[in-house]
């Protein structure tokens, strides 16, 4: 869900020489745990609640000599929500906030990318959550790549958002203000195909 957002990051300028690297097509490392979705929220203003989606999938392009070509999409299993505590991970996951048995998929597919400076720019993009669809941008910042021990090559980016609720349908007006806007967090670490 979110998070594809994420990531794509994939259109941020590489910091390696361009000799090195080429355009090319990347999957999301998920089963290294080289890729996370994350996102915090405030707990009514006393603390944060910490938490996570353990399956996504996904893929970008990613051109060095091209950024604004690149690109990146993710599919999120919205039930593979974890946030440490199984009763309340069960309460997010209902008719109340996300209901992930009538909405069971976020997505993210980017549209645009605009370099800020070297490795880091702002990815544009549709993310689907809770059935409703926004455009959103996502600081994201290039963190590396090159040849990994197994013989193959990778690239890792990161990026930033945040999300106000209410613009998906999920309703906050019984909570504090401070928590109608979560923060989202994504690492993606891509294996060339």
């Amino acid at each position: 869900m979110f998070q594809k957002t994420m990531i794509a990051a994939l259109s941020v300028s590489s910091l390696l020489p361009l000799a090195q690297v080429q355009a090319a097509d990347y999957i999301i490392d998920k089963e290294g745990q080289h890729a996370f979705i994350q996102f915090k929220i405030s707990h009514l203003g006393y603390s944060y609640i910490l938490g996570s989606f353990e399956d996504f999938s996904g893929n970008f392009s990613y051109d060095p000599e091209d950024v604004a070509s690149s690109s990146v999409n993710v599919d999120v299993n919205v039930s593979s929500l974890n946030s440490n505590h199984a009763e309340r991970d069960k309460h997010i996951l209902n008719e109340d906030f996300l209901d992930a048995s009538e909405y069971p998929t976020a997505t993210f597919e980017s549209t645009g990318f605009e370099s800020t400076g070297e490795g880091e720019g702002k990815l544009t993009g549709d993310l689907t959550l809770h059935g409703v669809t926004n455009e959103i941008t996502m600081d994201v910042t290039h963190i590396g790549g090159g040849k990994d021990p197994w013989g193959g090559y990778r690239d890792g980016f990161e990026g930033t958002t945040n999300l106000t609720l209410a613009d998906y349908d999920i309703d906050m007006s019984k909570f504090p203000p401070v928590m109608q806007e979560l923060e989202l967090y994504v690492v993606f670490e891509g294996i060339r195909q």
